[in-house]
C-alpha cells in the first residue's frame, strides 16, 4: 500500500507541477501577444537584434547556417520517422510512440494555425534558411523543443545512469537554444517570435507528456488514477486537519 501510495504520489506531483508549467506558459505566451497586436515589442526586438548584429563574421554566419537545420522540418521529419521505429520496434513502447507522434505531428498543426492567426511579417525573407511565411512564433523554436524536449524526457524517464540523463537535459537544452538564437542571428525571425514559440512549444509538449503519464499509469496499475488522487488527496487533508486540531 505504501509503494502504491508513493506511485499515486509521484503522479499528483508530475500533474500538479505539469499543469502549473503549462498554465504560466500560456499566460506568459498571452502577455506576449497582447504586446505583439498592441506592437510594443519593436523596442525589445531591435535592441536584441542589434546586439546579434555587433557579433558577425563570416565563420558564424557558416556555424548558424549548420545550427538552424537542426530545427528544420526536414531534418526533425527524418528523425521523427526514426525515432518511431526505435520505439515501436526496439523498446516496444507504443504509447511512447504515440505520443511522440502526436507531440510532433500536432506540434506542427499548432505552429501552423498561430503563424495564420497573427499573420506577422519575418524582418527578412531567406529561402536559404527555411525563412518563409509568416514569423509568430517561430516554427523552429517550437518544433526545437518539442522534439528535443520529448528526446529528453525518454532519456530521462529510461533506465539510463543518472550522469547520462543529466548530460542528455544539458547537451539538449543547449541545442534548443542554440536553435532558438540561430533563427535571430540569421534576421529569420524577432527575438519576440522565438520566445514565443518556447511558449508555445512548453504548453503543448508539457500537455501532450502529461496525458502519456496518465495513459501510462493506467496501462501499468490496477488503481484507477481518478480514485487514487482523489484519495491522496482525502488522506492529505484529514491529515492536515487532525495536525491543525491538536
Amino acid at each position: 500500500m505504501d509503494v502504491e501510495n508513493k506511485k499515486v504520489g509521484f503522479l499528483a506531483t508530475i500533474l500538479i507541477v505539469g499543469l502549473g508549467i503549462a498554465s504560466l506558459s500560456i499566460w506568459l505566451f498571452s502577455e506576449l501577444a497582447e504586446e505583439l497586436l498592441e506592437n510594443e515589442l519593436r523596442h525589445f526586438d531591435n535592441s536584441i537584434i542589434r546586439l546579434f548584429a555587433a557579433i558577425e563574421t563570416p565563420t558564424l554566419d557558416a556555424v548558424y547556417v549548420l545550427i538552424t537545420e537542426l530545427g528544420s522540418v526536414w531534418f526533425l521529419t527524418s528523425l521523427t520517422v526514426l525515432i518511431l521505429l526505435w520505439l515501436w520496434f526496439k523498446a516496444k513502447d507504443k504509447w511512447g510512440a504515440l505520443f511522440f507522434l502526436i507531440a510532433v505531428g500536432g506540434n506542427g498543426a499548432l505552429t501552423w494555425l498561430l503563424k495564420q492567426l497573427y499573420e506577422r511579417e519575418r524582418p527578412s525573407i531567406n529561402e536559404a534558411v527555411d525563412a518563409i511565411g509568416f514569423s509568430f512564433p517561430s516554427g523552429h523554436s517550437m518544433g526545437s523543443l518539442v522534439f528535443y524536449g520529448f528526446i529528453t524526457y525518454l532519456i530521462v524517464r529510461s533506465t539510463q545512469k543518472k550522469l547520462v540523463k543529466i548530460l542528455a537535459f544539458i547537451f539538449f537544452s543547449i541545442i534548443i537554444v542554440l536553435i532558438g538564437t540561430s533563427r535571430i542571428y540569421l534576421g529569420a525571425h524577432f527575438p519576440s517570435d522565438v520566445i514565443a514559440g518556447y511558449l508555445a512549444g512548453t504548453i503543448w509538449l508539457t500537455l501532450c507528456l502529461l496525458a502519456l503519464e496518465w495513459i501510462q499509469w493506467q496501462s501499468h496499475s490496477q488503481v484507477n488514477p481518478v480514485h487514487a488522487l482523489r484519495d491522496l488527496l482525502i488522506a492529505s487533508f484529514g491529515a492536515l486537519k487532525q495536525k491543525r486540531d491538536r
